[in-house]
């Protein structure tokens, strides 16, 4: 089973990267494949615009777990706008490469985080216009 993936994957799955939840987050974003079963959920802190703080809760393969921590390190530091941008390509590119079955696990790890910002964009433009 190991031997389709290549040393980056394995190590981010032998040792994730901020793995687990948050309290008090400013987004969360959930997704699941039914087919796979593997399910990601991401937390954000967000100041200013800019992702401060970002932790994901994996539940599925070795490549879901690679991808989810991998898409953190990627995500962690950039504006909203630049997270957005984040690809499944790029999250594979950077992992070095993932089977072709198991590119549906990078995609996950993208669409939770774009969820997440989605539903803080979504709650922050609802403050701003009861605000007014």
């Amino acid at each position: 089973m190991m031997d389709d993936y290549n040393e980056k994957v394995i190590d981010n799955f032998r040792n994730p990267k901020n793995m687990g939840s948050m309290d008090n987050p400013d987004a969360e974003g959930e997704v699941g494949n039914p087919t796979c079963g593997d399910i990601m959920k991401v937390f954000l802190k967000i100041d200013n615009n800019i992702i401060k703080d970002i932790k994901v809760k994996t539940f599925g393969c070795v490549a879901a777990i690679a991808t989810s921590s991998k898409m953190t390190e990627l995500a962690l530091g950039k504006t909203l706008e630049e997270a957005k941008d984040l690809t499944r390509d790029m999250v594979a590119k950077e992992l070095g490469g993932l089977p072709a079955q198991k590119m549906h696990c990078s995609n996950l790890s993208v669409e939770a985080l774009h969820k997440a910002i989605d539903n803080y964009q979504k709650k922050h433009m609802t403050k701003e216009h009861t605000t007014d």
